[in-house]
């Protein structure tokens, strides 16, 4: 794996590069980057502050992002199967038509996340917030959403999903 700066990956983006496969950036500073149809694949991002960012129809699988914040980001038709997110903020975040599929977002806080038509199947979502979710049409088949907390979490349909005693459904009521 190679190492960048976020400048330097900054700097290439803009002059018309988009392939940045397995790549480690470290202490990203991207507020509001434009890096729409990026590809990271495999790639590790440490301390991702990202907030409001554009990252729509990004190829992100496999990434792991670490100690990361894309709040607000619009993350559109992006492909995140097998990603690893670890203490991740995507709050407000816009992942419609997303491809969450096996990623493992354990503890992410997806509050207000417009998630609709994004498929999760597989997705590994153990203590999420999804407080305020829109998951109209999302693909749930086989989401782990044990411990989960989906409060006011509009159009979800739980049929197929791994849940427990721990979650908590849209009607505030534990499952």
């Amino acid at each position: 794996m190679v190492n960048l700066t976020f400048q330097t990956l900054l700097n290439r983006y803009q002059s018309g590069e988009r392939n940045f496969c397995e790549i480690v950036v470290h202490s990203i500073d991207g507020f509001e980057s434009d890096l729409k149809r990026i590809n990271l694949e495999g790639s590790v991002l440490t301390k991702a502050y990202l907030p409001y960012s554009n990252l729509s129809q990004a190829n992100l699988q496999k990434i792991t992002i670490k100690e990361g914040n894309l709040g607000d980001a619009q993350l559109f038709s992006a492909n995140l199967t097998d990603a690893n997110l670890i203490d991740v903020s995507l709050s407000r975040a816009d992942l419609r038509y997303a491809c969450l599929i096996r990623g493992n977002f354990q503890g992410i806080d997806l509050t207000g996340g417009d998630l609709q038509g994004a498929n999760l199947t597989g997705a590994n979502l153990t203590g999420a917030n999804l407080t305020g979710a829109n998951l109209t049409k999302a693909v749930l088949h086989q989401t782990d959403l044990r411990g989960a907390v989906l409060f006011r979490a509009t159009g979800v349909d739980m049929k197929g999903t791994l849940c427990d005693r721990t979650t908590i459904l849209p009607d505030g009521h534990y499952y």
